[in-house]
């Protein structure tokens, strides 16, 4: 049967309507009745802030496209201007849902709870009195009117910003004419105004200077005041090529986003015509770029209100724990540098944020070298980090204490360059090696580099983490992290440090997988193994955690794969262009997400390999920009009690029938619930109490799973009856040869100048206790390779040392 044209657009999703579909996810969270109020106003506000990033970039994006005359249609065959369209018209009723939530559900249950956001006119006025003191000394003389008429030209609006529309005319001339003044809500001041009682009841700040106008617009008639906010596009870019400063470049970007395109107008429902056509004009919008809103148009600052202490209106809090392996010795002093590092020598350390403590691990890894008089260099790559940062601070620790630092701190992460150009100014104060980024490529990768002497010689310590150096969103982003003294990840990471810094990147890794050199490749190469394996009989599955899926030709792999018969699963947080239950394509795709309290953002790659797994964790998800834009490091997790807590999280992820959606073959998603006799298994849930449990426990592995429920059928290590991952022409024999012995002298043994390969390598070789094979060979890469045949063995053992 010849196979379907699989690049074909039918067999894509959008990615602009698949990012929609997630923000329509986070909504449902703030719609759930399931979850407490403050919780479902804290989604509520995420909404809000999700969605002003999608427009700023996303539909920001389709603008320039649009503008430039762009026509070439993307992988499921839109148009710019077709995506524009279907972008807009889908957005638009989740905004009014999001309204509708906040209107009819929160804002009354939140009243009868004690916590009330008021209109203005629903104060008595013995409590509006100290309100307006409040306005005229605190409020008033940060507030400056800008009119629009013939002697004042139409006032810059910045992107983001709420404002007040006020039409007006002065009853002191006889023309009649409105004018139209723009008020900037102030947004050094808090939008959530309490009343002085303390009684947890609020007003908005654009509602209380509304009522206060005659304060600031004296012997005026005003004839309508409107609330609306303005969107500006965020893609505003600069040829690296040719800029003769990185630093500059990226000044200029931030000062040219100020006054970017309008991508998306929000007014109030009920704005006049004229105040509309006032700034439809004047900000160069259509009218399908005007979204009218009921309700507070903006929801980002409700958070303060998630904040209130009312664990009665919230979910039970969680503070990050410890690490087992990492924690305070039984006397409660914590781990010494010598003791830490010693642990990490004793095996790799699996960190979990939030659940596990980034301040006690990663941090500490950190904090530790910088103070080791021992540690010769440290080494890190800075995508995102806290405005205050102790992993900035303990760099510039480490060189006042006289090592050799190297950053690289990527200037281009989007909506943090301010931040980051702050810091590498810091950071070269002390005399530290700085970069700022790698022309045409962004720095996404989540690495750090220890080299420390020691006893027997140099020893590398290395952290490969999928999440931000970042103190802060380490409490609410699900982050994992390798902390390991693994040699050649090590190697692999000095590497990549000498390209931040040096001229060029190598492409030859031993077992990291880097973008954009190695990594395209070696996932290819593993999803055609699968399928490989899936048509000769053997054990084949693919499951695969990450934040995104949209490189076309990843897609169209995982097509060939399902083909093929491979089981595959994937957990994508939002997008998604593969098409899953196509006939004859993709029946055997499973495409899940999940959306909880805390931010999904680890990576975790499983492939069954004929029965001899591999799994991955880095910073790389399957998109374009991660595979081929971007430098990322992705790297090969060996320890079995490592992979047991990989195991878990993927299992529990699949079994969960809280927090989990699937999604059908046209992009849309039904979430998972659990039958009436069915126990409620929330992934995050599960994760929290295994970290508990481990706490508890003691020194160890960060989890004590609980599976009860939970379907355990991934491998952690090579099963009996797995046939060899070997590509390299070694056919196994029939089951039931016998095995000959070590000491034979044909060539299959010898190594041509007459020694054996069994004897030169007595270390790198063992006989397994199973039925099936009788030779098992320890790999370069600390993999396995099982046989049933001496030769085969042999030959391996050639490949891989000699």
């Amino acid at each position: 049967m010849p196979e379907p044209p699989l690049s074909d657009p039918t067999y894509y999703l959008n990615r602009e309507l698949s990012e929609l579909a997630f923000q329509e996810r986070v909504l449902a969270e703030g719609l759930d009745e399931r979850n407490p109020p403050l919780e479902r106003l804290r989604f509520l506000a995420y909404f809000t802030k999700n969605t002003d990033e999608f427009f700023m970039k996303r539909v920001g994006g389709l603008k320039q496209q649009m503008d430039a005359g762009i026509t070439e249609p993307a992988p499921d065959g839109r148009t710019p201007r077709e995506q524009w369209e279907a972008v807009l018209e889908t957005a638009r009723p989740l905004f009014r849902r999001q309204t509708e939530c906040w209107e009819e559900a929160l804002k009354p249950a939140l009243a009868d709870a004690g916590i009330e956001v008021l209109e203005h006119d629903e104060l008595t006025a013995a409590e509006r009195k100290p309100l307006r003191r409040y306005f005229e000394g605190s409020i008033l003389p940060t507030l400056t009117p800008l009119a629009f008429d013939p002697a004042h030209p139409f006032p810059f609006i910045s992107n983001l910003s709420m404002s007040l529309a006020v039409l007006s005319r002065d009853h002191t001339r006889d023309d009649g004419d409105v004018t139209f003044t723009r008020i900037k809500i102030p947004q050094n001041q808090p939008r959530l105004i309490e009343l002085p009682d303390g009684s947890d009841r609020y007003v908005l700040i654009e509602d209380l200077i509304e009522a206060n106008l005659d304060l600031l617009l004296p012997n005026l008639d005003i004839v309508d005041v409107s609330k609306f906010k303005v969107t500006r596009n965020a893609e505003v870019r600069r040829n690296e090529e040719v800029a003769e400063d990185l630093i500059d470049m990226i000044e200029e970007v931030l000062e040219q986003r100020r006054f970017a395109t309008v991508v998306r107008l929000e007014v109030a429902a009920d704005m006049p015509d004229h105040s509309v056509d006032v700034l439809t004009e004047q900000l160069g919008v259509s009218d399908r770029e005007v979204f009218r809103r009921d309700g507070p148009i903006d929801f980002e600052d409700f958070f303060s209100l998630v904040e209130l202490d009312r664990p009665d209106l919230n979910l039970p809090s969680w503070s990050p724990r410890p690490h087992p392996r990492l924690a305070a010795k039984s006397d409660g002093s914590r781990l010494d540098r010598d003791e830490l590092f010693a642990e990490i020598r004793e095996g790799d350390v699996l960190v979990h944020h939030p659940y596990h403590s980034f301040e006690r691990t990663t941090q500490r890894f950190l904090e530790a070298a910088a103070a080791d008089p021992d540690v010769l260099a440290v080494k890190a790559a800075i995508y995102r980090t806290a405005s205050d940062s102790k992993v900035i601070q303990s760099l510039i620790d480490a060189a006042d204490n006289g090592k050799q630092v190297a950053v690289m701190v990527e200037l281009k992460a989007r909506f943090d360059e301010q931040n980051n150009l702050e810091w590498v100014r810091k950071l070269e104060e002390k005399g530290i090696h700085v970069a700022y980024g790698t022309v045409g490529l962004k720095t996404h990768t989540k690495t750090a580099l220890v080299v420390r002497q020691e006893a027997d010689g140099v020893r590398l310590y290395s952290h490969v983490g999928t999440g931000n150096y970042h103190s802060e969103t380490a409490k609410g982003y699900v982050d994992l992290g390798v902390l390991t003294a693994d040699e050649d990840v090590g190697q692999d990471l000095a590497k990549v440090f000498n390209f931040f810094t040096g001229p060029t990147l190598d492409d030859r890794f031993r077992k990291l997988l880097i973008a954009p050199v190695t990594m395209r490749d070696r996932f290819t190469e593993f999803i055609r193994r699968e399928a490989d394996h899936a048509r000769a009989g053997r054990r084949a599955r693919i499951v695969v955690k990450v934040n995104g899926l949209e490189d076309p030709a990843i897609v169209e792999e995982l097509y060939r794969a399902s083909m093929a018969g491979v089981d595959i699963d994937l957990v994508v947080r939002d997008i998604c262009r593969l098409r899953p239950g196509l006939a004859g394509v993709s029946e055997n795709v499973t495409v899940h997400s999940v959306v909880g309290r805390f931010l999904e953002h680890s990576r975790i790659f499983y492939f069954e390999n004929g029965g001899d797994p591999e799994w991955y964790t880095g910073s790389a998800d399957w998109m374009t920009r991660n595979l081929d834009n971007r430098v990322e490091a992705v790297t090969p997790v060996e320890d079995v009690s490592l992979r047991e807590q990989l195991r878990f999280v993927l299992e529990a992820t699949l079994a969960d029938n809280r927090r989990r959606w699937v999604m059908d073959g046209e992009g849309s998603y039904e979430q998972v619930t659990p039958d009436a006799d069915e126990p409620v298994r929330d992934t995050q849930e599960l994760l929290m109490a295994a970290t508990d449990a481990a706490v508890e426990r003691g020194h160890g592995p960060g989890m004590v799973a609980d599976r009860e429920g939970i379907e355990s059928d991934l491998l952690i290590e090579p099963v009996a009856d797995a046939a060899p991952a070997s590509t390299d022409g070694a056919t196994p024999d029939e089951p039931g040869d016998p095995a000959p012995d070590v000491g034979g002298d044909d060539d299959a043994a010898g190594d041509g100048v007459g020694g054996s390969v069994f004897e030169t390598h007595a270390e790198r070789w063992y006989r397994p206790a199973s039925e099936t094979y009788d030779w098992a060979v320890r790999t370069a890469d600390g993999g396995r390779r099982y046989f049933k045949t001496r030769e085969g063995a042999a030959a391996r053992l050639r490949r891989e040392y000699e």
